[in-house]
């Protein structure tokens, strides 16, 4: 399908001939959405804004995993909202909890990455996925189910989304190519109750007149070309390597003085230091060293014992010789 470029205003939910070939594309996750279902945004950031804006009062209570990237971009904060850590297991986000926060906070909604999550790149079991379902469902609580690194699976897909099994329309499922193709793109979108969406593209009109249409253009034709699916693959072998790297490294030079799990996809690996030096310290000597970590402090007030590594964008040299300093500075720092 031949589509016109136009560079005016699109229409409140993006253009359509995107929206179609989202639908297409979120079939292939098992999820069906109408382009009516579908709004576009810049990115999975402003869709956050936008549910923040359009569907929350100030001060309700937001549940995440904890840790979580949520508190690190401050997006519910600013808008007044409070949030509320959830711990993980090794399924994912530990439903029993949902329950007991909705009771004694009223909380307004859960926040959850079951594909590959940030910080700590953690795969959600399908069991866990349908227990988060019938929790959410039975206590009338809606999901945001965030999937922007959802594509980025390394040895094999994971299960499908929360959105893929939701009959009660209780999921706003937000996904993106900015992981994926091109931060700079900054296009994703939001799947939801058509009135919601609706609400939701009213609101981004008010601030931003529509997502580039340039962008838009682009990335239609990214995925209904077949050339999206061709980039993943080569993705895919990019980041497996890079992970398999990383963990080698690790293996080598931090068996005694940390522990790590293996993702299965994503960027990240939650790195545990056991030494007893703090992720804080280690943070202001490793800048002196001209490295830049990521202390679990940004994700989880009180954590100082992680490390958000991320193996995706360093080149293999930098990813090397940073690693092996950083070992070098945990071992200095833990015997003194």
């Amino acid at each position: 399908h031949e589509q016109p470029l136009t560079l005016g205003y699109m229409e409140p939910r993006g253009s359509l001939p995107l929206r179609k070939t989202i639908s297409t594309h979120l079939k292939t996750k098992g999820i069906t959405a109408s382009p009516e279902a579908i709004l576009i945004v810049s990115g999975g950031l402003q869709a956050l804004q936008l549910i923040s804006i359009g569907l929350l009062k100030r001060g309700s209570t937001i549940l995440h995993e904890t840790p979580s990237y949520l508190n690190s971009v401050h997006v519910f904060q600013s808008a007044g909202m409070n949030l509320l850590g959830i711990p993980l297991d090794d399924e994912g986000i530990k439903c029993d909890y949902i329950r007991r926060m909705k009771r004694q906070h009223d909380a307004a909604l859960v926040y959850t990455i079951p594909n590959f999550h940030n910080p700590t790149g953690m795969l959600m079991s399908q069991r866990r996925r349908m227990e988060l379902l019938k929790v959410c469902q039975q206590e009338s609580i809606p999901i945001i189910e965030d999937d922007v690194y959802g594509d980025l699976w390394i040895d094999t897909p994971p299960a499908n989304p929360l959105k893929a099994n939701d009959t009660q329309g209780n999921v706003l499922y937000i996904g993106s190519v900015s992981k994926t193709l091109s931060p700079g793109l900054r296009i994703g979108w939001i799947v939801g109750p058509e009135p919601v969406i609706e609400r939701l593209a009213d609101i981004k009109m008010q601030t931003d007149y529509g997502s580039s249409s340039l962008s838009q253009y682009a990335v239609d034709k990214w995925l209904s070309s077949g050339m999206y699916e061709t980039f993943l693959k080569e993705i895919r072998e990019a980041l497996r390597f890079r992970r398999d790297f990383t963990i080698q490294i690790l293996a080598d030079y931090f068996s005694d003085i940390a522990t790590w799990n293996v993702p299965q996809g994503g960027f990240y690996i939650w790195l545990r230091i056991q030494s007893g030096v703090s992720s804080g310290k280690l943070f202001d000597l490793a800048l002196r060293e001209g490295i830049l970590l990521n202390p679990g402090s940004v994700y989880e007030k009180y954590d100082s014992e992680h490390l958000r590594l991320s193996y995706s964008y360093a080149s293999i040299e930098q990813l090397k010789s940073g690693l092996i300093t950083l070992s070098q500075l945990i071992r200095k720092a833990s015997s003194k």
